[in-house]
């Protein structure tokens, strides 16, 4: 097994960690951190359960190795609280029922965050547009189209 020994900030805290070079980095996040907020769902990059932000923007963590993590910031879904809070687009989540089962939550959440950053006015049809590379099964994206919009002011 070779290692690397890697440098990088976590939701706002600087961590130092010997990994595995051929880790992915869900795993990494989920077995080595305990942030088991980041869910594998097809290990493919197709579903988006696993997205996290790297350096700003969604990646599925479960193509990138760990490694590559190394001298940059990462937020996963465990980041976007404020302290002992739900951030913004957690409490519309709550309040739109736009979680059932709640495994496609986090990567959701991630997506919604990049595109609120990016664009702080989108429309239904660009929100719609940003969940086709996030699956659902359980709420039929409705609700979570509407929180979405309640965050963005629309």
């Amino acid at each position: 097994m070779t290692t690397q020994r890697i440098q990088f900030t976590i939701n706002g805290k600087a961590v130092e960690k010997e990994i595995d070079c051929r880790q992915n980095l869900a795993d990494f996040l989920r077995h080595e951190l305990t942030l088991t907020g980041t869910h594998v769902g097809c290990e493919h990059g197709v579903c988006g359960s696993c997205t996290v932000q790297h350096n700003g923007a969604p990646v599925r963590s479960c193509l990138m190795l760990a490694v590559q993590a190394d001298w940059s910031e990462i937020t996963t879904v465990e980041g976007l609280a404020n302290k002992d809070s739900l951030g913004p687009l957690q409490q519309a989540f709550k309040k739109h029922h736009a979680l059932q089962c709640g495994f496609c939550t986090p990567g959701i959440l991630l997506a919604a965050e990049d595109l609120l950053s990016r664009n702080a006015s989108p429309t239904r049809d660009e929100i719609v547009d940003m969940l086709s590379g996030q699956l659902c099964r359980c709420t039929g994206y409705t609700p979570i189209v509407d929180a979405i919009a309640e965050v963005a002011g629309r």
